[in-house]
C-alpha cells in the first residue's frame, strides 16, 4: 500500500500534482472541443435526439469546471485525494450528460469515460480505481435505462452499455495492477538508492582515509574527485581551494597525456619528483578507452622505500635492543668504578682522563636508554588526551628544563576541544625530541619555535605543526632524516627523530617533515576516531 499523498510533501509534489496538472490540461482541451463543435452536430444525419441548447450549456459548464480545476490544482487546495475524487465524479457526470444531450450511447462519447478512469487510476497509483469504474458503470446504466424508457430505444443498446462498463472495469483493474507494480519498483529503487548512498559514503570515507592519493579525472581533464592525501603529496595548500582541472597540475597532466597516447597498453606507472616527495603515479582507465578518463593513484615513493628499509632494520633492531640490555650492566660497573677512582686519585691529569671516561659512559648510557625505549615502542597505553591542557603543561615544563624564554616558544591552538587517543609518555617524548631539535637549530630568539594545533576541515584528523626559524634541512639530508643512527652532529645519537616517528606509528599517527624558506616544519597527523 502506498503512502497517502498528504503524508509526504516531496512525493505529493513530484509524483501526484504534476500528473494532475496534465490531466487538467487534457480536460480543458476536451471541454473546448465540445464547446467549439456543438453547432456542427445537428447537421449530421445519424445524430438522433440531439438537444443543441442543453449540449451547449453542459459543454460550457464542463469548460468552467476545467478552468476552476486548474486554479485549485495550482493552489493545491483542497488536498490531492479530495480534488481528484471530486474531479473524476464531475468528469463522469458531465460525460454522461453530454451523451444524453447528444443522442445516447451511440455517439461514442462513452469512450471518454475509459480515458478518465484510466488517467485517474494512474495518477492516484491505483487508489479508488474500482470505485471510479463503479460510478461510471452506475451512471452509464442509469442513462441507458432513461433512454429506453423515454426514447423507446432498443433493448439491444444495453449490450453496448454493458461492454463499455466492462471496459471501464478492465481499465481500472489494469491501472491498479500497473500502479501496484510501479509502487513496488519505486520501493525497490528507493532501497537501492539508500544502499547506493551508503556505499558512496563508505567509498568516500575509505578514499579519504587512504595513505595513497587518489585523483579521478574525466575525458575533459576535469577533476571529479580527490582526497586530502593527494593534495598533500602534490604539495598543494590544504587550506586553499582544490583545483578543478588537471591542467592546474601541469606535470601530472603531461604524464596523463603520455599515458593516453601510449598505444602499447603496458606502461601505466610513472615517477614524479615534487618539491617534498618522490611520487609514484599509477593510471587506471575508467573503461576500456584511455581517453575517457582515469583514476590516478599517487604513492609516496620515498615512504615506500623507507618502509622497505625499516623492514630490513627490524631484525637488526631486535638484536641491537638485546645487545643494549646486556651492555647496561657492565656499563654501570664501569661508571661506578670510575666514580671510585675519581674519589681516590687527586692527580689533575688523571682526573681529566677520568672525566672523559665519565662523559663517554654517560653518552653510552643515553644511547642504551634510547635503544631500549625503541624496543618498547609497541607497548602503548593509549588513553584520551586533552591536547589543549597537555600542550600548555608541556610548554611550561619544556621552557623550564631547556632554559628557553617563554617568548621564544609560541603556542597557537585553534579554539575548541581537541581530544585524541594517545600514550601520554610517548606524546611527551615525541614533542620533546622535535622541539629540542627545533630550538637547537633555530636562531634562539623571540618566536623561534612555533607549535600550532588545527583540526582538519575535510576529516576528523588533528594536526600538530612544529616550526622553527633555522636554516632548514638540506636536500641531501632529507631522505635520511628518520633513519636510525643518522646524525649531522658530532655529539648526537641519531635516534631522536627515528624514535619519534616509531612512537607516532605505534599511536596511529603520521609524522612528516618538510623544509620551508622560514625553517623546518614537522607535522603530526593524529587520526581522531
Amino acid at each position: 500500500m502506498s503512502s497517502s499523498p498528504e503524508a509526504s510533501p516531496i512525493i505529493e509534489k513530484r509524483a501526484f500534482w504534476r500528473p494532475m496538472g496534465l490531466f487538467n490540461l487534457y480536460r480543458l482541451v476536451i471541454a473546448l472541443i465540445f464547446v467549439l463543435s456543438f453547432q456542427f452536430l445537428d447537421d449530421l444525419p445519424f445524430w438522433e435526439n440531439f438537444n443543441k441548447a442543453l449540449y451547449f450549456q453542459i459543454a460550457l459548464g464542463y469548460l468552467g469546471v476545467s478552468l476552476m480545476a486548474i486554479v485549485f490544482t495550482g493552489l493545491k487546495k483542497p488536498g490531492f485525494s479530495t480534488q481528484l475524487t471530486t474531479l473524476v465524479v464531475m468528469d463522469i457526470g458531465f460525460i454522461i450528460m453530454l451523451m444524453f444531450a447528444s443522442g445516447g450511447i451511440r455517439n461514442g462519447l462513452g469512450l471518454l469515460l475509459v480515458v478518465a478512469i484510466a488517467a485517474a487510476s494512474l495518477i492516484s497509483r491505483g487508489r479508488l480505481a474500482l470505485f471510479y469504474a463503479s460510478l461510471a458503470t452506475i451512471a452509464l446504466l442509469l442513462e441507458q435505462t432513461y433512454q429506453l424508457l423515454h426514447w423507446q430505444e432498443s433493448i439491444v443498446d444495453y449490450s453496448h452499455a454493458v461492454m463499455l462498463s466492462l471496459s471501464c472495469y478492465a481499465t481500472a483493474w489494469l491501472a491498479h495492477s500497473l500502479a501496484k507494480r510501479a509502487r513496488e519498483s519505486e520501493k525497490l529503487a528507493s532501497e537501492r538508492g539508500v544502499d547506493l548512498a551508503s556505499m558512496a559514503q563508505i567509498n568516500a570515507l575509505i578514499i579519504e582515509e587512504m595513505h595513497d592519493g587518489v585523483l579521478v579525472v574525466d575525458h575533459t581533464m576535469q577533476l571529479r574527485h580527490h582526497n586530502q592525501q593527494a593534495l598533500t603529496l602534490l604539495g598543494l595548500d590544504a587550506e586553499a581551494s582544490a583545483p578543478t582541472t588537471l591542467h592546474a597540475l601541469p606535470e601530472v597532466a603531461a604524464l596523463m597525456q603520455d599515458w593516453i597516447h601510449d598505444h602499447t597498453g603496458q606502461e601505466s606507472v610513472f615517477k614524479l619528483q615534487s618539491a617534498h616527495h618522490d611520487l609514484r603515479l599509477r593510471f587506471m582507465p575508467l573503461n576500456h578507452a584511455r581517453d575517457q578518463g582515469a583514476v590516478i593513484f599517487i604513492e609516496d615513493w620515498s615512504q615506500i622505500q623507507t618502509q622497505a628499509h625499516q623492514i630490513k632494520l627490524a631484525a637488526l633492531g631486535k638484536l641491537t635492543a638485546n645487545i643494549a640490555h646486556e651492555i647496561r650492566n657492565p656499563l654501570s660497573s664501569i661508571s661506578h668504578a670510575n666514580q671510585l677512582l675519581q674519589e681516590d686519585i687527586t692527580d689533575p691529569g688523571s682526573q681529566k682522563l677520568l672525566r672523559i671516561v665519565a662523559d663517554n659512559v654517560e653518552r653510552l648510557d643515553h644511547i642504551v636508554t634510547d635503544v631500549l625505549e625503541l624496543n618498547r615502542r609497541d607497548r602503548t597505553q593509549q588513553q584520551p588526551v586533552a591536547l589543549d591542557s597537555f600542550v600548555q603543561a608541556f610548554h611550561e615544563q619544556f621552557c623550564q628544563v631547556e632554559n628557553i624564554p617563554p617568548s621564544g616558544f609560541v603556542l597557537d591552538i585553534q579554539p575548541g576541544a581537541h581530544v585524541v587517543m594517545f600514550d601520554h609518555r610517548h606524546l611527551n617524548q615525541i614533542l620533546w625530541n622535535i622541539c629540542r631539535n627545533g630550538w637547537r637549530h633555530g636562531r634562539k630568539q623571540e618566536g623561534s619555535l612555533h607549535m600550532g594545533i588545527r583540526r582538519s576541515s575535510r576529516s576528523r584528523a588533528i594536526r600538530i605543526a612544529i616550526r622553527d626559524d633555522g636554516p632548514g634541512i638540506a636536500p641531501d639530508v632529507m631522505p635520511h632524516l628518520f633513519e636510525p643512527f643518522y646524525t649531522t652532529e658530532a655529539t648526537g645519537t641519531g635516534l631522536g627523530l627515528y624514535i619519534a616517528r616509531e612512537l607516532c606509528q605505534a599511536n596511529n599517527t603520521r609524522l612528516e617533515c618538510s623544509s620551508t624558506p622560514q625553517g623546518s616544519l614537522f607535522t603530526m597527523t593524529i587520526k581522531n576516531g
